[in-house]
């Protein structure tokens, strides 16, 4: 819910008209997330659809369907428009509740067997339209409930066989501290790249890979044996990585600052930091870099490109100030916190 708020929250100024359709939640939940969204200036661009956990199963039934319909409405007018539903796992359950009651016989997992039907209805009917048609778009955000982190459960399964991937939100990442806990592992997109600028394609291009071997050098390292220089670099640049991806709750970030974010994790620059620093690193390379170098900050931000010159550029501009102005202010700090 925190990811798709953000998501919400980001589309400020940007003419898409946002629909949080709320299924079964109580009615506190609700009422927090209209309070979240009003206190970031969201809800001038954005409809919620509420029908809570006391509401009847019927009304919980139809309530995706009257936000999608909405939508349809934005979407077919030549808009761009986002859905968020929250969520389709207290959906099936409504669902099975009336097909109960009308005596359908429960198919798999006791769900009735045409849930798989209805989401893929629902879902499909996101979609970009043709210029002839107004070229309008509804993007849609289905939230679903795991049980134990099983995603192989019925409900889950046919959502991500709809959509065109997956973020897969672990709870042991959230309370480790690691926010917003995705699982890099589980979570996928079938169009890649392709819904990504080029300039994060140029930074984020190995950034899986070290996370994934981090993951696997940390399950090791959890045992206290000896590690050798290069398994010890990679343990490093992960426990960096993951730092770097933490972001604050209702703070979404610009794509440019994202940018140049991820580069100080895959090139190196952030290596051997101090972890506690890394965040005010962070912080401190973007104003370094939209006071210094605004020049390629704004070329990041409107034409969301770096070319080969450019990204060197950039690395550049990072271990310039890293080497001249974040190491050269805590040398001048140390003496001070010595006495």
């Amino acid at each position: 819910t925190a990811i798709a708020l953000d998501t919400i929250i980001n589309q400020r100024d940007t003419g898409v008209k946002c629909i949080y359709v709320a299924i079964g939640q109580k009615a506190g939940q609700i009422a927090s997330v209209r309070a979240t969204l009003e206190e970031y200036g969201a809800m001038q661009h954005t409809v919620i659809v509420a029908a809570g956990a006391s509401d009847p199963a019927g009304q919980q039934y139809i309530a995706p369907f009257t936000g999608c319909t909405i939508g349809e409405f934005f979407r077919d007018d030549g808009q761009d428009a986002l859905i968020v539903y929250d969520d389709l796992t207290k959906h099936a359950w409504a669902y099975r509740e009336i097909s109960l009651l009308l005596r359908r016989p429960p198919g798999r997992e006791a769900y009735p067997g045409d849930i798989f039907y209805l989401h893929s209805r629902l879902l499909e009917r996101a979609a970009r339209m043709s210029p002839d048609v107004g070229g309008g778009s509804l993007t849609a955000l289905p939230v679903i409930e795991t049980q134990e982190g099983d995603l192989t459960t019925y409900v889950p399964t046919n959502v991500i066989s709809i959509t065109d991937g997956q973020i897969y939100v672990e709870p042991d990442l959230f309370n480790a501290g690691n926010r917003p806990a995705v699982n890099v592992g589980l979570s996928v997109s079938r169009v890649g790249g392709d819904a990504q600028t080029q300039a994060m394609r140029a930074v984020s291009g190995g950034l899986r890979l070290e996370l994934a071997q981090y993951r696997e050098v940390a399950a090791f390292a959890q045992f206290g044996s000896d590690l050798d220089a290069s398994t010890r670099r990679q343990l490093d640049r992960g426990e960096r990585l993951m730092e770097i991806l933490k972001q604050g709750q209702y703070e979404p970030q610009p794509v440019e600052d994202q940018v140049i974010s991820i580069r100080c994790g895959t090139s190196g620059a952030a290596d051997g930091l101090p972890i506690q620093d890394t965040s005010r690193f962070l912080t401190e390379v973007l104003e370094y870099m939209r006071s210094s170098h605004g020049d390629l900050v704004k070329v990041i931000a409107e034409t969301g490109r770096l070319d080969d010159d450019d990204l060197e550029k950039l690395d550049g501009a990072l271990t310039t100030f890293r080497k001249d102005h974040f190491l050269a202010s805590d040398a001048a700090t140390a003496p001070d916190e010595a006495d």
